[in-house]
């Protein structure tokens, strides 16, 4: 099982932390545009289980991912099994999971810097966020663990962000979709 072991921060000074990272990696920008899935009793969500659809844009490319998240194996992160396809027609995929029954949950845009390096030894992407509903800035730094690796995994994650700056105090667990929704109110 792959687990994606991700780590999530508010950032207090963006301007620094992009030139760091850019000092690890090519900065590549690219637009998130994201459609969450649920059951109609919301039973995915309140499990803690993700159907996304991601369409990302970056400069003249265009490609889009079909992911599902399984429950979260560490609380303290969210870390979570996940299950990732490339999808051709991102408006068939949308047809189809309407078909089964899924719902919209919620749709979001991300405004999303990578940065791909690799640190102890492990292969990592850093993604700098705004989303425009939200005050602020986070990061998100992960890389993939087996299910025996995933503490270990973690532990260099959050090693690589402190190196990055990143004080333990600005670590979050806040899922977009829900602050999203929140903002919507």
């Amino acid at each position: 099982m792959v687990i994606e072991a991700e780590v999530k921060a508010r950032v207090r000074d963006p301007g620094a932390l992009r030139e760091r990272l850019r000092g690890r990696a090519p900065e590549e920008v690219s637009t998130y545009w994201d459609i969450y899935y649920d059951r109609p009793d919301g039973s995915l969500t309140s499990e803690g289980r993700e159907l996304r659809l991601r369409v990302i844009d970056r400069s003249s490319t265009r490609r889009a991912l079909l992911t599902y998240k399984e429950a979260a194996v560490d609380s303290a992160s969210g870390s979570k099994p996940e299950h990732e396809t490339k999808v051709a027609d991102p408006a068939v995929i949308d047809a189809v999971l309407r078909a089964l029954g899924a719902v919209e949950y919620v749709r979001l845009t991300k405004h999303c810097a990578n940065y791909r390096f690799t640190a102890a030894g492990r292969d990592m992407l850093a993604t700098v966020v705004t989303v425009p509903e939200l005050d602020g800035t986070f990061v998100e730094l992960e890389t993939v663990a087996a299910e025996d690796d995933v503490d270990a995994a973690l532990a260099d994650v959050r090693a690589v962000l402190a190196d990055l700056g990143i004080d333990q105090d600005d670590l979050t667990t806040e899922q977009y979709t829900e602050a999203v929704l929140q903002a919507r109110r």
